[in-house]
């Protein structure tokens, strides 16, 4: 083993999660279960009825203090100061180049508090970016992501299954928003109507002491609605189909908000890191953007494949890819000439030497439930 090998990291769960047949993979930093059963069939359960995954490998912060919103505010592009009590907010960081550090959840749990939820490849990165932007005082900021597991209950009939366990009215919840509550016989914990699925749902925050216990239950309960477990597979086949960015892949540290068609979280109502030259772009326009495009012709996008005009000049290149299984045709991301970029726009993946015919789509490519 070499001094710089990567350093693999276990879930808390991960001995349920092997007891339930799933395949465990590296991913982010940590063994992750990728699939239990089938990609498809735990797709299609998220999609129809529910399916639950755990996504412990999430960071998560606390930052509090009167300093709090002030420092969200200067290094996030979104504007939390309209973020009231009980909600939750997509939003990114920047770089001083107009680069996407990473996206982010803030949810605003208090008075003066806020809970933050991170990727977790970007962990480290994003902790250090914080500290570095704290201020002298009046801002205490906290990585709890150690001791923080998260589960994400989705699709449809979500609620039928935390309804069991709790008697807050979660069914009654608006979309991005959050509370905590009774859950499975445990008090506090954090619940929000969030998710990386289209299919509407929740997301569980609970400390790892309680983890083996919520899971249990919310998996017994589920089984009336016929819950599976679902593992990473699904997840990104299921965000593909909603045109959701996975960062690393969609964005990165060299693609800023406005080519990644984030405009609608870059709010220049503030001053934030980077925002002097996001103005700019805004100004002059982007040279490439991030589309969706669906296969006119039979084939599957993958990652790094060209995409190309019908010459064959490379015009782009693919970011995210798959086969949908709701709409039974290859689907992907990827960013290409801004000339190129409209809606009905022909285009061609290069697969393997093959030009095949695809189309610019506007997102989502499935409609939300």
């Amino acid at each position: 083993m070499s001094e710089t090998a990567e350093v693999i990291k276990s879930i808390p769960l991960q001995d349920v999660h092997v007891a339930l047949g799933a395949k465990m993979v590296p991913f982010a930093g940590y063994m992750m279960p990728v699939r239990y059963s089938s990609d498809i069939e735990e797709h299609m359960a998220v999609r129809n009825a529910a399916g639950m995954f755990d996504v412990s490998h999430m960071g998560e912060f606390t930052l509090k203090g009167p300093k709090a919103l002030e420092v969200i505010q200067r290094i996030t592009t979104n504007d939390a100061s309209v973020l009231p009590i009980g909600k939750v907010q997509y939003t990114a960081l920047t770089n001083p180049k107009g680069g996407i550090i990473d996206d982010l959840l803030v949810y605003h749990i208090g008075e003066e508090s806020y809970y933050i939820v991170v990727n977790a490849s970007n962990i480290e990165k994003d902790k250090a970016w914080f500290l570095k932007n704290l201020a002298a005082e009046g801002a205490d900021f906290q990585d709890i992501s150690e001791n923080t597991c998260l589960f994400a209950v989705q699709g449809p009939k979500a609620h039928e299954v935390l309804a069991q366990l709790t008697t807050y009215p979660v069914a009654g919840m608006e979309y991005y928003s959050c509370a905590h509550m009774e859950l499975a016989g445990h008090k506090d914990v954090l619940v929000a109507t969030t998710g990386y699925t289209g299919a509407g749902g929740f997301e569980v925050y609970v400390s790892n002491d309680i983890a083996k216990d919520v899971w249990t239950k919310l998996m017994q309960a589920g089984e009336a609605v016929g819950m599976k477990p679902v593992g990473l597979g699904a997840r990104d086949t299921l965000r593909l189909e909603m045109g959701y960015c996975l960062y690393g892949n969609d964005i990165t540290d060299e693609t800023t908000p406005l080519e990644a068609g984030l405009g609608w979280i870059t709010k220049f109502t503030k001053t934030f890191t980077g925002s002097d030259i996001l103005q700019e772009q805004k100004k002059n326009g982007v040279a490439r953007q991030l589309v969706g495009f669906e296969m006119i012709e039979r084939g599957i996008p993958r990652g790094h494949y060209e995409l190309a005009d019908a010459a064959g000049n490379k015009i782009g290149e693919v970011t995210s890819g798959t086969q949908s299984p709701c709409l039974g045709k290859g689907i992907g991301m990827g960013y290409v000439e801004k000339k190129y970029a409209a809606a009905g726009t022909e285009l061609f993946v290069n697969i393997r030497g093959k030009l095949i015919k695809a189309q610019v789509v506007k997102f989502p490519f499935l409609p939300k439930k």
